[in-house]
């Protein structure tokens, strides 16, 4: 496969950040009336809504930076699943409250290391977004693992749950920091870090919160991959995009 062109992969990277968004804050949508208690109902619709947030951002530039006259709302709504850039890990099913706010922490902690590298990008409006976005996933960050700590370390039916979802969770992980021709190119441009070198940071930021739910890392575990790049969803990403795009779809076109 020919290594892409410096804007092939500035786009495709810019998918990848806003896939991610998009993803994840559709599925924590998704709780909207849904959850456990009134505080936590607003609190996951909060989320969301920053989430949504930070992809018209990333979409929004990724159409610029493509240069085919790609709106964020084209880029949504009138892709289909193959074309998605997403990690696997955003769009496994919410589960119960506790597998939900598992991978909400696992994806905070990830994002928050991927954006403090952002904030120092060449690129001065990949800079821009990532400044924006981090004052809101800092605060995604504390409250989510806040609650895998409190469910963790809580009754033996909540650590049970938390466990469970760690266990189901952790094999989609490693997605985040493999690299490719993409990666290789916003490394050599100086845009965005490999992201191999983020693991350590990682892996020292979760193991602290889980060591303190006494939640225990699976060894070995498989890793699942393919998300990225798009080789690869899981069977959950085509039913998610039937519920996010059937209005467009129904009616191309139509604005609000």
């Amino acid at each position: 496969m020919p290594a892409p062109t410096s804007t092939e992969a500035l786009t495709q990277f810019l998918l990848r950040m806003g896939d991610n968004t998009l993803i994840l804050g559709h599925r924590v949508s998704e709780w909207c009336g849904h959850a456990p208690v009134l505080e936590e109902d607003i609190a996951l619709a909060n989320t969301a809504l920053d989430l949504i947030g930070q992809t018209q951002m990333w979409l929004g530039l990724a159409g610029e930076a493509e240069g085919k006259g790609q709106t964020a709302d084209n880029l949504a709504f009138l892709r289909d699943a193959w074309d998605f850039r997403n990690l696997l890990l955003v769009e496994m099913p919410n589960g119960d409250f506790g597998q939900t706010l598992m991978r909400q922490f696992l994806f905070d902690a990830w994002h928050s290391i991927q954006l403090g590298r952002l904030m120092k990008s060449s690129d001065e409006r990949v800079a821009a977004i990532a400044e924006k976005a981090s004052k809101e996933v800092a605060y995604h960050l504390e409250r989510s693992a806040d609650t895998v700590v409190g469910l963790g370390d809580g009754t033996p039916e909540s650590h049970a749950r938390m466990q469970a979802a760690l266990d189901y969770l952790w094999p989609y992980v490693g997605e985040m920091f493999q690299s490719d021709a993409v990666d290789g190119a916003m490394v050599a441009s100086g845009i965005a870090p490999d992201p191999a070198t983020l693991r350590d940071e990682f892996d020292a930021l979760v193991g602290k919160i889980l060591a303190t739910a006494t939640l225990t890392i699976p060894e070995d575990a498989f890793g699942h991959k393919g998300g990225r790049n798009g080789a690869m969803h899981t069977e959950h990403l085509g039913h998610l995009l039937t519920q996010m795009q059937w209005l467009q779809r129904a009616y191309p076109g139509s604005q609000w």
